[in-house]
């Protein structure tokens, strides 16, 4: 493997991907055009069920490598973790209800190149252009990090960069969590929020970076450390006293200008459709530290997997455990990818009463903004089986008594079916669970053991299953 600080970078998890699932890593050396051909070869996989981290040698006129599709997969989100596929919503909820404070280092990997002033030009990167729609190439993988004026705690969250020049870049911050409410407050005081972007990061630091159920005094890079389950490693910038990971590729130092606001957009959105709809914020960079032998990070936006499942599985483990406080019957969560890893969520449990699907189903729409549809079924319904789970809906729901509806509720700014004046929705659930206190239908079952045997068989005649 590599160094101490590595193990914690987005080196560290390349080297992992390679050493143990050297299949899930595809190496790209002839010259791509960066202009919508990475876009379209991450889709093609997703298309064709695969999911590796794609690394380009040469994007478009640009000599430092690109990667991408690096939070594509669940078999390696749950080898950064250590368990199985199936365990990665619990293991990330266990895990991240346990802050660990941070260990700040003397030196970092990105402080080996400093570039400022005229030699400061991010158009030099190779930023791809992801979507005919966009507006221009964006910085998607950027982290971007900054203080609250008032209490001081730190955060850490992905937010679209569009490149406007070689030292100001378009940002939305219309996620309208605590990045706006820091500005929000900053602003308040006439003043600028002094922010560092950092790119090339370890997909622990997405998964800790996009929780929200915490106390607004807790950092993120304490619920990062957790998942890690050891501190993690941060260096001091050289703006607004604000820290980032050590083992980081790059970071961008500026800051987000006060009462000044510009076109950004569209762009090609998670939901699938662009979106025109921002905060118009702009940052300014002052100056760009990096490692001397960078590689730039890209995450593919659209609905890909790249973009979308990790918070999938952020928003199962977050919905998981809120739901857990009062009804330890529930078995499962699923958000699935072909729902824009957002608008949807499937809960399995083992229902002792009548109505508990009813309370499941409101405690998810509570715990997370971006979710407006609920399902809650049985927990012998695969919730990872979107067939499995329409099945349920067809044989088990009295649609006047088992759906609901809550009109008037807060959405997503982001999804187009929401109202573009005060982004309000109709959110749903539906309780596909069977009846309780009567006999009901029994589900046709066949043993694991004769599966496995078909399966078997129909490996043995050259079949892939």
């Amino acid at each position: 493997m590599t160094d101490r600080v590595d193990d914690q970078s987005l080196r560290g998890f390349l080297a992992m991907v390679q050493e143990r699932f050297p299949e899930e890593f595809l190496r790209v050396s002839e010259r791509v055009d960066s202009r919508l051909v990475p876009t379209a070869m991450v889709l093609e996989l997703d298309r064709a069920g695969q999911s590796p981290v794609v690394m380009f040698d040469r994007l478009g006129d640009f000599d430092m490598p690109c990667v991408t599709n690096v939070a594509a997969n669940r078999r390696l989100l749950a080898a950064c973790l250590g368990v199985e596929p199936s365990a990665l919503p619990t293991a990330f909820r266990d895990r991240s209800q346990n802050p660990i404070p941070c260990e700040v280092v003397e030196r970092a990997a990105w402080d080996e190149v400093v570039l400022e002033g005229d030699a400061l030009d991010l158009t030099k990167l190779p930023i791809p252009y992801q979507f005919t729609v966009d507006a221009a190439p964006y910085i998607t993988a950027g982290q971007v990090t900054a203080r609250d004026p008032l209490t001081g705690v730190d955060t850490t969250g992905f937010h679209r960069l569009m490149l406007k020049d070689k030292n100001r870049l378009g940002v939305s911050l219309h996620s309208r969590r605590r990045m706006y409410e820091y500005h929000r407050r900053a602003e308040e005081r006439g003043e600028s929020l002094p922010a560092a972007i950092t790119i090339g990061v370890h997909p622990l630091h997405y998964m800790g970076s996009m929780t929200y159920a915490y106390g607004a005094d807790v950092r993120k890079y304490e619920i990062i450390g957790a998942l890690f389950g050891e501190p993690y490693r941060l260096a001091r910038c050289g703006v607004g006293d604000l820290e980032a990971p050590a083992g980081a590729e790059m970071v961008i130092e500026g800051e987000i200008l006060a009462g000044v606001h510009e076109p950004e957009g569209p762009f090609g959105e998670f939901t699938g459709y662009a979106s025109y709809r921002s905060t118009q914020n702009v940052f300014v960079a002052h100056r760009l530290r990096m490692r001397r032998d960078a590689f730039f990070h890209s995450v593919t936006s659209g609905m890909s997997k790249d973009h979308i499942l990790i918070s999938c599985v952020t928003r199962e483990g977050e919905i998981l455990n809120a739901l857990r406080r009062n009804l330890p019957n529930v078995t499962g969560v699923h958000v699935p990818h072909s729902t824009c890893g957002a608008f949807l969520a499937v809960i399995a449990m083992k229902k002792t009463a009548e109505g508990e699907p009813q309370m499941a189903a409101m405690a998810a729409l509570a715990t997370e903004l971006y979710t407006k549809y609920v399902i809650v079924v049985d927990d012998d319904v695969d919730i990872f089986d979107l067939n499995d789970v329409f099945w349920a809906i067809a044989t088990r729901v009295h649609a006047e008594k088992d759906i609901f509806f809550v009109p008037g509720a807060k959405g997503a700014i982001i999804d187009p079916s929401s109202d573009p004046k005060d982004f309000t929705l109709t959110k749903m659930g539906i309780d596909a669970t069977r009846p309780s206190g009567r006999e009901f239908a029994e589900r046709l079952v066949v043993p694991d053991e004769a599966r496995e045997r078909a399966r078997s068989i129909l490996r043995g005649a050259g079949i892939t299953l």
